[in-house]
Formats: structure tokens, C-alpha cells, sequence
């Protein structure tokens, strides 16, 4: 196996930071993987697309660039089909295959960055849909005990962009492949966001899987910054949950605060509009900043370091606990 020394991350991060790995390889199947681990002492960091990570300095290790490819289905009933994907097939292009094929489910998806290896482990979510209601289950490989285990959908312990992966087992298990059950019929959610603005604004009157895809693209590209022209990992923040009883005094003061019921007890917070009243929406610090279109993106527009991206990310957390008495969580992950 091949070791690649000091090599340049700037590539593989979504944010486009300029760090390096002291070791850097990639495999194409779990016997590459075993491997890699049987020769490698290293403390490793696992890459997928590189689309959820904050490197505020070098990598002191050994980065392995998941590379599975291969998308199949594995069985079908009436109702449902079971998609198997590698690990390493891009989230975007695996569920355009999906659209392609007619296999409802992951339409509002689209054009989230990323891998599909990496979706389960944050539970990726957008526009009313979340991973876990198409997730069936995936394989991963234990990196001490050297086997493969099969993850149920019960077993991953899915919550708001949380995983048992995030958390539990953190840094314990490889993700090799994923399997989904997509709809042979589908049942369409456009009651979230501007998707029903978006479908009408096309002209559509039945909407289907692929103009609810390229209605949730439209929307996208409108708000989000591209990471090919401006870094980013998109949402940087998670939107945050309070009692009721603290949306109501809130509420009070600010009448135009974005929250939406979660169960009985308690309100989700809208992140991206706590952050605007702040006054960070088009913030900018050097290269590092918030984005003049969506406060919940941080961004670095050329040269910004990790470290800089990580202060504007501070200053934003301690003024939106300052102003609202809400503490905001990071949904990227800082290395």
C-alpha cells in the first residue's frame, strides 16, 4: 500500500482550507482498508467528501480517503426497493440515480454535499426529510476488532443530525456501504420550506420526483453559496431546541422569531434567523465570514484559516447567548 507523505488537503475539505496530512492514502473496497489498518500505526482520520469538516491545522496522522464505489439493487417488494451504495458514491449523484430510476424518497435531498458514507452519521436532513426515513441499513467495518457489522435503522440512533456514530462509537467503525428503501410510490413532502412556491414558479400542477428535486436544487442555489467558487459546509450551525414556555417569552420580545412545534414540550428555533438579528448575516473577518444570503453558512472567500472560520463561529455563538439566552451548536466538525 502506497503512502503519500505531506499531502494537501485544500482539495478534499468543502471549505478549501490549506492543511496538510503527514500520510494520506485511499481504498476501494474493505481488503484495501484491512490492509491499510494491519500496516499503519498512525492515528487516522477517515475522509468522505470532505464536506462536514473544519481543519484548523495540520492532520498529524494518516487521512484515508474512502473511495467504494458501486451502486446495486439488492431486492424490491410491491412497495419499496432496497439500493445498496458504496460508501464513497457522492450523496448528489447517488440520489440522482434515484430520480433516474423513479425511486421516490430522496428527492428532497438533493444537492446536499457530501458522501453517501457520511449521511448516516449526521443524519443528513433538508426540507422535511430526514436520512432515517429512507435509511434501511448499513455495513461498517470496526477498525479494532477488524470485522464487518451490520447497523439497523434502530441501531445508528438517529436524531436531529445525530448518530450513534457522532457520538457512542466515535472514531470506532469505518462505513463501507449503505442501503435504502425507496418508494416504487411515492408520497411527496412539499409542505416544508418554499417548495410549493418553487413547483409553482416552474409551472408545475403534479409534481414529480424530478421537479421536486430540481425545485429543492432551484431553491438551494439560490440561498447557498457553491463550494467550488466560495468555501463552505453548508449549514454550519444546528438549529436549536427550547421549552415552550422560552419560545413564548421570546416570542414576546421578538415577534417575527422563527420556531416550528417539535413534539409537545418544545420549539425548534430557526439558527440562520437568530444569527441575522445579531447581525452577523454578511459578516466578514479577513477571508473568513457569514454569508450575505444565508446566516447559517460560514464561509471563507479565498485565504481564510480554519482557526479564523472556528473565531467567527465563537463570536457568533456568544452573541446569539448574549441576545436570546439560546446556546447554538456546531454541526461541522472542528479538527
Amino acid at each position: 500500500m502506497y503512502f503519500q507523505e505531506n499531502y494537501s488537503l485544500k482539495n478534499l475539505n468543502s471549505f478549501g482550507i490549506n492543511v496538510s496530512a503527514k500520510y494520506f492514502t485511499g481504498f476501494k473496497n474493505t481488503n484495501e482498508l484491512v490492509e491499510i489498518l494491519a500496516t499503519a500505526n498512525e492515528n487516522k482520520l477517515i475522509l468522505g467528501g470532505g464536506s462536514n469538516i473544519l481543519f484548523t491545522k495540520n492532520f498529524n496522522g494518516l487521512v484515508l480517503k474512502n473511495e467504494i464505489e458501486g451502486i446495486e439493487i439488492i431486492k424490491e417488494d410491491e412497495k419499496y426497493v432496497y439500493v445498496k451504495a458504496g460508501a464513497g458514491v457522492g450523496w448528489h449523484p447517488f440520489v440522482l440515480y434515484c430520480i433516474e430510476n423513479n425511486f421516490a424518497g430522496a428527492e428532497n435531498l438533493s444537492l446536499i454535499p457530501g458522501s453517501v458514507g457520511a449521511s448516516p452519521m449526521q443524519n443528513i436532513g433538508a426540507y422535511g426529510v430526514e436520512l432515517k426515513n429512507i435509511f434501511y441499513e448499513l455495513e461498517a467495518f470496526h477498525i479494532n476488532d477488524k470485522n464487518l457489522i451490520v447497523f439497523t435503522n434502530k441501531d445508528c440512533e438517529f436524531g436531529y443530525r445525530e448518530s450513534v456514530f457522532k457520538n457512542k462509537f466515535k472514531g470506532e467503525f469505518v462505513i463501507t456501504s449503505v442501503t435504502f428503501r425507496l418508494n416504487k410510490f411515492p408520497v411527496f413532502n412539499t409542505s416544508y420550506g418554499a417548495i410549493e412556491t418553487e413547483l409553482q414558479k416552474m409551472g408545475v400542477q403534479s409534481p414529480s420526483i424530478k421537479s421536486i428535486s430540481d425545485a429543492v436544487i432551484s431553491i438551494r442555489k439560490s440561498k447557498l453559496p457553491d463550494p467550488k467558487i466560495i468555501g463552505n459546509a453548508g449549514s454550519f450551525f444546528k438549529n436549536p431546541t427550547i421549552k415552550n414556555i422560552d419560545f413564548e417569552n421570546l416570542k414576546k420580545e421578538y415577534p417575527a422569531i422563527v420556531g416550528y412545534a417539535v413534539g409537545l414540550e418544545e420549539t425548534k428555533l430557526a439558527a440562520g434567523w437568530l444569527i441575522e438579528k445579531a447581525g452577523f448575516k454578511g459578516y466578514r473577518l479577513n477571508d473568513a465570514g457569514c454569508h450575505e444570503k444565508q446566516a447559517l453558512v460560514l464561509v471563507n472567500y479565498g485565504n481564510a484559516t480554519g482557526g479564523e472560520i472556528l473565531h467567527v463561529s465563537e463570536k457568533i455563538i456568544n452573541a446569539v447567548k448574549l441576545i436570546f439566552n439560546v446556546s447554538l451548536q456546531r454541526e461541522v466538525n472542528i479538527m
